[in-house]
């Protein structure tokens, strides 16, 4: 039996009874609860023996990714069982290239790429526009003052009260800033995240998310919080490039930002088998996008939460903060019920360019399956969707609306995608 079985059987326990469903459930009809029951074990069932198929077929370990039928795997599962999936540490350093090797052969793509958010997911803070044009930010806590200061020497955050201080030299920037950034830093040989992060939109620090807002109990405290080494270990993974080589974390070695081989995998034998002119060489590089849509939107769900993530995790009943993630949202959607690649991450979303903020430039991506208002009264084959009897543009700002969750000083377009009724509570 799989080690992880246990998870599993946790994450469809917890599932909600309305979770990914195929038609209108009432959970107030006893009937109706019992057959979703019957269907979740059945689903769980489905999804126990893709695991055990997983673990012990050479062949079926040896693709790139495993088919699961149509289902959403927890992250761990798609990264133990997978040549390569985000956040994978097991290749050595030296099978990476670095983004300047790519770009000799794919420069359009990578110029794009540089603007985008990913590729500034994480830098060090010399290379931080925010702590640039903010050289000196202060913030109280009860007793606490705090002082972020950016200079020839580099940026450091620091702490005092009346009787004490601290300080600790930031390592590391993570978030590109447009929203905010928060900082990781080193202290008697352990890593902390600061208990304080830059936030955009008032130009000015605040708790990071995930911390409390209490006054702390210590100086310590205040300063941030210390990261166990599996928590940073992921934290790196999702905001750098090969942070972990060879199943060991190594942060000093890694490639700031999200670059090409965080989501193509290592370069070094596809690099080699182009310059030798090796027919395979295509075979050597992972393509996301020729994932199946399921696999598509777990595979962006590696940091973005997949819906078993959320839902195993308990991330379901956490309010408005759980719109951050994206993928689990999208799947709770009716229009996701096909499971049609034109309702995947990349179907609307270009891996390699900046976030497109206009909304009307999403209109396009709905008409592809919804048909236009006025150009035919039934629906047409290839286009499922009825035609929005309100609106003929902007889609998302009613069908996707927004929301700040408390304290994040930004909001988040939510992904479940829906006919929003006034009054009614934000679903989760």
């Amino acid at each position: 039996m799989p080690r992880w079985s246990n998870s599993i059987w946790q994450t469809w326990r917890n599932e909600p009874l309305n979770s990914q469903r195929k038609w209108p459930l009432r959970a107030a009809d006893p009937s109706v609860v019992g057959m979703h029951r019957s269907l979740r074990f059945v689903r769980a069932a489905l999804w126990l023996a893709t695991s055990v198929a997983l673990s012990v077929c050479p062949d079926t370990r040896a693709q790139t990714t495993a088919s699961t039928g149509g289902i959403s795997l927890p992250t761990e599962l798609r990264v133990q069982n997978s040549r390569w999936w985000p956040t994978k540490g097991d290749r050595p350093r030296e099978e990476y290239v670095g983004a300047t090797e790519c770009a000799k052969c794919h420069a359009p793509k990578a110029a794009n790429y540089k603007a985008s958010a990913m590729a500034q997911a994480s830098m060090h803070p010399s290379d931080s526009e925010s702590l640039r044009k903010h050289d000196h930010l202060a913030f109280q806590l009860g007793p606490y003052s705090y002082q972020l200061v950016t200079d020839g020497e580099g940026s450091t955050l620091k702490l005092s009260t009346g009787t004490a201080s601290l300080s600790g030299l930031l390592l590391w920037a993570f978030g590109v800033g447009h929203m905010g950034q928060t900082y990781i830093y080193e202290l008697n040989g352990s890593v902390y995240e600061s208990h304080l992060s830059f936030f955009a939109e008032p130009e000015a620090l605040d708790i990071t998310p995930g911390h409390s807002r209490s006054v702390p109990e210590s100086l310590e405290d205040a300063l941030g919080r210390r990261q166990e080494s599996s928590e940073i270990q992921r934290c790196f993974g999702c905001h750098t490039t090969a942070s972990t080589t060879k199943n060991q974390f190594d942060p000093s070695h890694a490639f700031s930002g999200v670059t090409c081989e965080a989501c193509h995998g290592p370069g070094a034998s596809h690099v080699a088998a182009i310059k030798s002119g090796t027919e395979n060489a295509v075979e050597l590089i992972l393509n996301p996008g020729r994932l199946a849509p399921v696999d598509s939107v777990d595979f962006c769900g590696a940091c973005h939460r997949t819906w078993q993530d959320v839902v195993g995790r308990g991330l379901t009943g956490i309010g408005v903060l759980n719109v951050r993630f994206a993928p689990y949202r999208l799947e709770n959607s009716r229009c996701w019920k096909q499971q049609d690649a034109r309702i995947t991450c990349i179907a609307c979303h270009d891996p390699h360019k900046p976030l497109t903020q206009g909304p009307g430039a999403y209109d396009s991506r709905c008409l592809q399956c919804h048909i236009e208002r006025g150009a035919a009264k039934k629906k047409m084959e290839g286009h499922p969707g009825a035609a929005c009897p309100v609106g003929t543009r902007n889609c998302v700002t009613c069908h996707m609306p927004k929301y700040e969750p408390p304290n994040l000083h930004s909001s988040f377009t939510d992904h479940w995608i829906r006919i929003v009724r006034p009054g009614r509570p934000y679903p989760n």
